[in-house]
Protein backbone atom coordinates (compact mmCIF):
# COMPACT_ATOMS: atom_id res chain seq x y z
CA UNK A 1 0.00 0.00 0.00
CA UNK A 2 1.74 3.66 -1.15
CA UNK A 3 2.19 6.46 1.47
CA UNK A 4 2.85 9.67 0.86
CA UNK A 5 4.09 12.40 2.73
CA UNK A 6 2.37 15.80 3.07
CA UNK A 7 4.44 17.22 0.35
CA UNK A 8 4.07 14.07 -1.71
CA UNK A 9 0.40 14.45 -1.63
CA UNK A 10 0.56 18.20 -1.91
CA UNK A 11 2.15 17.47 -5.50
CA UNK A 12 -0.08 15.14 -6.36
CA UNK A 13 -3.32 16.61 -5.87
CA UNK A 14 -2.11 20.03 -7.14
CA UNK A 15 -2.36 21.63 -3.55
CA UNK A 16 -0.21 22.81 -0.91
CA UNK A 17 0.89 21.51 2.32
CA UNK A 18 -0.22 24.53 3.93
CA UNK A 19 -4.12 23.46 2.44
CA UNK A 20 -3.72 19.78 3.94
CA UNK A 21 -2.21 21.02 7.38
CA UNK A 22 -5.63 23.46 7.24
CA UNK A 23 -7.63 20.28 6.27
CA UNK A 24 -6.23 18.64 8.93
CA UNK A 25 -7.28 21.05 11.90
CA UNK A 26 -10.51 21.37 10.81
CA UNK A 27 -10.75 17.59 10.59
CA UNK A 28 -11.29 16.70 7.00
CA UNK A 29 -8.41 14.82 7.12
CA UNK A 30 -6.49 12.51 9.17
CA UNK A 31 -3.01 11.44 8.50
CA UNK A 32 -1.26 8.85 10.64
CA UNK A 33 1.87 10.06 12.33
CA UNK A 34 5.48 8.34 11.73
CA UNK A 35 7.56 7.76 14.49
CA UNK A 36 9.61 10.47 13.83
CA UNK A 37 6.43 12.75 14.02
CA UNK A 38 5.60 13.01 10.04
CA UNK A 39 2.53 12.76 8.55
CA UNK A 40 1.33 9.74 6.22
CA UNK A 41 -1.14 9.49 4.11
CA UNK A 42 -2.15 6.34 2.60
CA UNK A 43 -4.95 5.34 -0.26
CA UNK A 44 -8.08 6.40 1.88
CA UNK A 45 -6.70 9.82 3.23
CA UNK A 46 -5.60 9.89 -0.76
CA UNK A 47 -9.43 9.02 -1.81
CA UNK A 48 -10.52 11.46 0.90
CA UNK A 49 -9.10 14.25 -0.14
CA UNK A 50 -9.86 13.75 -3.86
CA UNK A 51 -13.68 13.54 -2.43
CA UNK A 52 -12.65 16.89 -0.93
CA UNK A 53 -11.22 18.79 -3.77
CA UNK A 54 -14.44 17.75 -5.95
CA UNK A 55 -16.54 19.20 -3.70
CA UNK A 56 -14.73 22.34 -2.93
CA UNK A 57 -14.86 22.96 -6.69
CA UNK A 58 -18.43 22.82 -6.45
CA UNK A 59 -17.90 25.82 -3.69
CA UNK A 60 -19.24 23.22 -0.51
CA UNK A 61 -18.39 24.88 2.54
CA UNK A 62 -15.37 23.22 4.56
CA UNK A 63 -18.21 22.23 7.53
CA UNK A 64 -20.88 21.12 5.25
CA UNK A 65 -18.17 18.56 3.28
CA UNK A 66 -17.27 17.51 6.33
CA UNK A 67 -20.47 16.31 8.08
CA UNK A 68 -20.85 14.50 4.43
CA UNK A 69 -17.77 12.42 4.41
CA UNK A 70 -18.06 11.86 8.10
CA UNK A 71 -21.96 10.74 7.58
CA UNK A 72 -21.96 8.33 5.16
CA UNK A 73 -20.01 5.63 3.22
CA UNK A 74 -20.68 7.09 0.05
CA UNK A 75 -18.26 7.94 -2.92
CA UNK A 76 -18.26 11.67 -4.10
CA UNK A 77 -20.92 11.26 -6.78
CA UNK A 78 -22.77 9.50 -4.20
CA UNK A 79 -22.67 12.54 -1.30
CA UNK A 80 -23.29 15.04 -4.20
CA UNK A 81 -26.60 13.62 -5.31
CA UNK A 82 -27.52 13.59 -1.98
CA UNK A 83 -26.15 16.82 -1.09
CA UNK A 84 -28.09 18.34 -4.76
CA UNK A 85 -31.25 16.58 -3.45
CA UNK A 86 -31.71 18.55 -0.25
CA UNK A 87 -30.24 21.41 -1.96
CA UNK A 88 -33.66 20.97 -4.35
CA UNK A 89 -35.61 20.62 -0.99
CA UNK A 90 -34.81 23.63 -0.01
CA UNK A 91 -35.44 25.23 -3.47
CA UNK A 92 -38.78 23.97 -3.29
CA UNK A 93 -39.64 25.65 0.69
CA UNK A 94 -38.03 29.06 -0.31
CA UNK A 95 -40.55 28.95 -3.63
CA UNK A 96 -43.35 28.03 -1.40
CA UNK A 97 -41.91 30.38 1.40
CA UNK A 98 -42.12 33.28 -1.77
CA UNK A 99 -45.20 32.36 -2.98
CA UNK A 100 -46.84 32.92 0.66
CA UNK A 101 -45.50 35.78 1.44
CA UNK A 102 -46.51 37.43 -2.07
CA UNK A 103 -50.11 35.89 -1.45
CA UNK A 104 -49.48 38.06 2.16
CA UNK A 105 -48.24 40.90 0.45
CA UNK A 106 -51.38 40.67 -1.39
CA UNK A 107 -53.65 40.74 0.63
CA UNK A 108 -52.36 43.05 3.19
CA UNK A 109 -52.46 45.58 0.26
CA UNK A 110 -55.89 45.06 -0.31
CA UNK A 111 -56.99 44.85 2.51
CA UNK A 112 -55.26 47.95 3.49
CA UNK A 113 -57.35 49.68 0.63
CA UNK A 114 -60.56 48.80 2.37
CA UNK A 115 -62.36 49.78 5.88
CA UNK A 116 -61.49 48.61 9.11
CA UNK A 117 -64.57 46.17 9.33
CA UNK A 118 -64.39 45.26 5.66
CA UNK A 119 -60.54 44.56 5.72
CA UNK A 120 -60.75 42.14 8.52
CA UNK A 121 -63.89 40.06 7.10
CA UNK A 122 -61.48 39.52 4.03
CA UNK A 123 -58.89 38.85 5.88
CA UNK A 124 -60.89 36.12 7.52
CA UNK A 125 -62.52 34.86 4.82
CA UNK A 126 -58.90 34.37 3.03
CA UNK A 127 -57.44 32.48 5.96
CA UNK A 128 -60.52 30.38 5.48
CA UNK A 129 -60.14 29.54 2.01
CA UNK A 130 -56.25 29.02 2.18
CA UNK A 131 -57.59 26.37 5.30
CA UNK A 132 -59.78 24.86 2.93
CA UNK A 133 -57.37 24.34 -0.13
CA UNK A 134 -54.96 22.69 2.10
CA UNK A 135 -57.17 20.59 4.42
CA UNK A 136 -60.88 21.32 3.35
CA UNK A 137 -61.42 17.62 1.56
CA UNK A 138 -59.17 16.04 4.23
CA UNK A 139 -61.14 17.32 7.19
CA UNK A 140 -64.84 17.31 5.50
CA UNK A 141 -64.30 13.41 4.70
CA UNK A 142 -62.65 12.78 8.45
CA UNK A 143 -65.19 15.19 10.43
CA UNK A 144 -67.93 15.28 8.13
CA UNK A 145 -69.23 18.66 6.35
CA UNK A 146 -71.62 19.76 8.99
CA UNK A 147 -68.84 19.99 11.30
CA UNK A 148 -66.38 22.00 9.28
CA UNK A 149 -69.29 24.09 7.89
CA UNK A 150 -70.22 24.82 11.66
CA UNK A 151 -65.93 25.73 12.23
CA UNK A 152 -65.60 28.16 9.66
CA UNK A 153 -68.97 30.13 10.35
CA UNK A 154 -68.15 30.10 14.18
CA UNK A 155 -64.32 31.25 12.67
CA UNK A 156 -65.94 33.95 10.92
CA UNK A 157 -68.47 35.08 13.40
CA UNK A 158 -65.14 36.05 15.68
CA UNK A 159 -64.78 39.92 16.61
CA UNK A 160 -61.04 41.36 15.43
CA UNK A 161 -60.24 41.42 18.88
CA UNK A 162 -61.06 37.61 19.28
CA UNK A 163 -59.42 36.85 16.01
CA UNK A 164 -56.38 38.22 17.26
CA UNK A 165 -56.42 36.47 20.89
CA UNK A 166 -56.50 33.06 18.05
CA UNK A 167 -53.51 34.13 16.43
CA UNK A 168 -51.80 35.05 19.53
CA UNK A 169 -52.54 31.68 21.24
CA UNK A 170 -51.00 30.16 18.28
CA UNK A 171 -47.96 32.27 18.16
CA UNK A 172 -47.49 31.26 22.23
CA UNK A 173 -47.97 27.75 21.56
CA UNK A 174 -45.36 27.73 18.94
CA UNK A 175 -43.26 29.06 21.50
CA UNK A 176 -43.80 26.87 24.48
CA UNK A 177 -43.88 23.77 22.33
CA UNK A 178 -40.10 24.89 21.63
CA UNK A 179 -39.61 25.54 25.04
CA UNK A 180 -41.39 22.34 26.54
CA UNK A 181 -39.33 19.79 24.10
CA UNK A 182 -35.61 21.40 25.04
CA UNK A 183 -36.72 20.79 28.84
CA UNK A 184 -36.97 17.11 27.33
CA UNK A 185 -40.53 16.43 29.46
CA UNK A 186 -44.09 15.72 28.37
CA UNK A 187 -45.41 15.97 31.47
CA UNK A 188 -43.16 18.62 33.10
CA UNK A 189 -44.54 22.64 33.95
CA UNK A 190 -44.23 23.76 30.02
CA UNK A 191 -45.18 21.04 28.71
CA UNK A 192 -48.64 21.06 30.92
CA UNK A 193 -49.19 25.08 30.27
CA UNK A 194 -48.55 23.92 26.01
CA UNK A 195 -51.38 21.64 26.76
CA UNK A 196 -53.66 24.18 28.43
CA UNK A 197 -53.14 26.62 25.77
CA UNK A 198 -53.36 24.09 23.10
CA UNK A 199 -56.67 23.20 24.40
CA UNK A 200 -57.98 26.79 24.67
CA UNK A 201 -57.00 26.89 20.90
CA UNK A 202 -58.69 23.96 19.73
CA UNK A 203 -62.12 25.02 21.58
CA UNK A 204 -61.94 28.03 19.70
CA UNK A 205 -62.50 26.70 16.21
CA UNK A 206 -64.40 23.54 17.76
CA UNK A 207 -66.56 25.32 20.48
CA UNK A 208 -66.60 24.33 24.15
CA UNK A 209 -70.13 22.16 23.34
CA UNK A 210 -68.27 20.04 20.62
CA UNK A 211 -64.92 19.66 22.46
CA UNK A 212 -63.48 16.65 24.50
CA UNK A 213 -59.96 15.32 25.51
CA UNK A 214 -61.00 12.23 23.63
CA UNK A 215 -61.10 13.96 20.17
CA UNK A 216 -58.22 16.28 21.23
CA UNK A 217 -55.99 13.27 21.22
CA UNK A 218 -57.03 12.00 18.39
CA UNK A 219 -56.45 15.05 16.59
CA UNK A 220 -53.53 14.94 17.50
CA UNK A 221 -52.19 11.62 16.46
CA UNK A 222 -53.07 12.49 12.97
CA UNK A 223 -50.72 15.22 13.20
CA UNK A 224 -47.91 12.59 12.90
CA UNK A 225 -49.69 10.63 10.35
CA UNK A 226 -49.76 13.98 7.73
CA UNK A 227 -46.68 15.28 6.85
CA UNK A 228 -48.40 19.10 6.57
CA UNK A 229 -48.92 18.91 10.21
CA UNK A 230 -45.23 17.81 10.86
CA UNK A 231 -43.62 20.34 8.29
CA UNK A 232 -45.73 22.96 10.52
CA UNK A 233 -44.96 22.19 14.40
CA UNK A 234 -41.32 20.95 13.36
CA UNK A 235 -40.85 23.35 10.91
CA UNK A 236 -41.97 26.01 13.49
CA UNK A 237 -40.50 24.31 17.33
CA UNK A 238 -37.60 21.98 16.08
CA UNK A 239 -37.09 18.41 14.80
CA UNK A 240 -39.10 16.39 16.96
CA UNK A 241 -41.27 18.64 17.74
CA UNK A 242 -44.83 17.11 16.54
CA UNK A 243 -43.90 14.13 18.35
CA UNK A 244 -43.59 15.76 21.68
CA UNK A 245 -46.81 17.98 21.45
CA UNK A 246 -48.44 14.54 20.73
CA UNK A 247 -46.73 13.27 23.61
CA UNK A 248 -47.34 15.94 25.93
CA UNK A 249 -51.56 16.10 24.88
CA UNK A 250 -51.68 12.87 25.75
CA UNK A 251 -49.76 12.23 29.07
CA UNK A 252 -51.53 15.88 30.19
CA UNK A 253 -55.36 16.42 28.47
Amino acid sequence: MEKYTTKQLAELAGTSVRTLHYYEEVGLLHPKRMPNGYRSYGPADVERLRQVLVMRACRMPLAEIRQLLDGSDAGAVGLLARHLEELRAQERQVKEAIARTRAAMELLEGVSRMGTKEGFEELKQRRLEEFESSYGNEARKRYGTDVIDQTNERLMGLSQEEWNEKDRIEKRIIELLAEAKADGDPRGPKAQELCLLHQRWIKIHWGEESYSTEAHCGLARLYLADPRFIDYYDGAAGTGATEFLVAALEANL
